[in-house]
């Protein structure tokens, strides 16, 4: 049987900081709309859009730079379900669909979450264990796996 669900095609960000490859210190932000939900930047790919295109215009619009260089990709697009509560909101998709980038933010670049539509209130930097005990339940399988890979390529 072939699933037919509709998933949101969407681009995700794992971002160490300018001390990379020294430091492997990741990003993450709190969401606005969800206290202590931490996650990385992620979005949808708009129509006629390639998926780097959009990695840099969400970066853009969701953490104010987009003064990043891409270190690596995921090799695949790998998808997760919404839980039930936010499938209501996020009709007619059922989950998302994304491609993972590693960046790296450049030694000038300047985070800035006061946006125009601001997504995030605050961001720290962690460790790759301390990512998987803050974020979504339902996000950490696919954080997992698209983590482990960057490490099994010597990445992270």
């Amino acid at each position: 049987m072939t699933n037919t669900k509709p998933y949101r095609p969407n681009v995700s960000a794992i971002i160490v900081s300018s001390k990379y490859p020294q430091e492997k210190e990741i990003f993450i932000a709190e969401r606005s709309d969800l206290a202590d939900v931490w996650q990385f930047p992620q979005g949808g790919i708009d129509m006629g859009e390639s998926p780097k295109e959009a990695l840099y215009r969400e970066l853009k619009e969701e953490i104010g730079t987009d003064d990043v260089k891409i270190i690596a990709e995921y090799p695949e697009w790998i998808a997760y379900d919404f839980p039930k509560h936010i499938i209501k909101r996020m009709k007619p998709y059922h989950g998302q669909t994304q491609r993972y980038y590693l960046v790296r933010l450049k030694k000038k670049a300047t985070i800035n979450l006061d946006t125009k539509h601001p997504e995030f209130v605050k961001y720290k930097y962690v460790s790759l264990d301390e990512v998987m005990n803050i974020t979504a339940d339902f996000k950490k399988p696919v954080y997992k796996k698209v983590i482990e890979y960057f490490k099994s390529e010597g990445y992270l």
